[in-house]
């Protein structure tokens, strides 16, 4: 990590559950970070929490909604001129709602497919473009899932999956893309099994669902920030594509 310190990391989804401690982890070890969420307080929240603290670094607060375009753009233009030129963006806004195949709502499809895959497409483009204009070692971190690497079923959220496996397919084609292109620019997927945030909320799931998580192991937030941290801290030849963490004993 000695090689980030001081360095600007953009964070989406910063104001809760994985983001916050991937924001937190990253302020804590020197890294200048700019998160990015709709719950913007939150963030400002923990920004005051690391000042108190004395954190090597800072985290800043920026209001985006990853489904509005000029939102992600203005808060690239934001960090780019108040804080410095993104070395590392980690795309961990993601959200899944209650909506299976055969009986879904297709604004619900609508929201997954925006946030999940389009969102992170936008912020991808709009980091590589500061990246490769500059020059920067700098990293793509897309915060996947087990969803994205096998069929899972879960009841009530039928594309959810869907749109992990897109984020499965655009981290191999970036790399790819990246290496065609000669930058200095790493690209990894981090994919989580079960992990306790807002969004495994069981005192909110119908009884299928309870039934299917109520006894399952569980990761915690922190697991997989310290799973980001790992993954920036190797050497600059060495690229780590996927990082799979799954919860002692899953089933899944």
């Amino acid at each position: 990590m000695d090689r980030y310190v001081g360095k600007v990391a953009i964070v989406t989804g910063a104001s809760s559950g994985i983001g916050e401690a991937i924001a937190d982890n990253l302020a804590r070890s020197g890294m200048l970070v700019v998160g990015l969420a709709r719950r913007v307080d939150r963030i400002e929240t923990l920004a005051q929490k690391l000042s108190k603290e004395n954190a090597k670094g800072k985290l800043h607060a920026v209001k985006c909604d990853m489904r509005v375009e000029s939102d992600v753009v203005k808060a690239f233009e934001w960090a780019t001129k108040n804080v410095g030129n993104v070395h590392v963006l980690v795309n961990n806004a993601g959200i899944a709602t209650k909506s299976n195949l055969s009986e879904g709502i297709t604004e619900d499809w609508r929201k997954i497919m925006e946030t999940n895959v389009l969102g992170l497409c936008i912020a991808t483009r709009e980091a590589t473009k500061i990246m490769k204009a500059n020059k920067i070692e700098g990293h793509i971190i897309h915060i996947n899932s087990i969803a994205g690497q096998s069929h899972v079923y879960f009841p009530t959220a039928g594309v959810y999956g869907a749109s992990k496996h897109a984020v499965t397919n655009l981290t191999e084609i970036l790399r790819q893309e990246m290496v065609a292109q000669k930058t200095n620019i790493k690209v990894t997927s981090i994919s989580p099994g079960t992990v306790k945030t807002e969004i495994i909320d069981i005192d909110s799931m119908d009884e299928e669902m309870k039934k299917m998580f109520g006894n399952m192991p569980m990761l915690e937030s922190q697991d997989i920030a310290d799973g980001v941290l790992y993954i920036l801290g190797v050497p600059h030849r060495v690229q780590i594509n996927e990082l799979t963490i799954r919860p002692m004993n899953s089933p899944i």
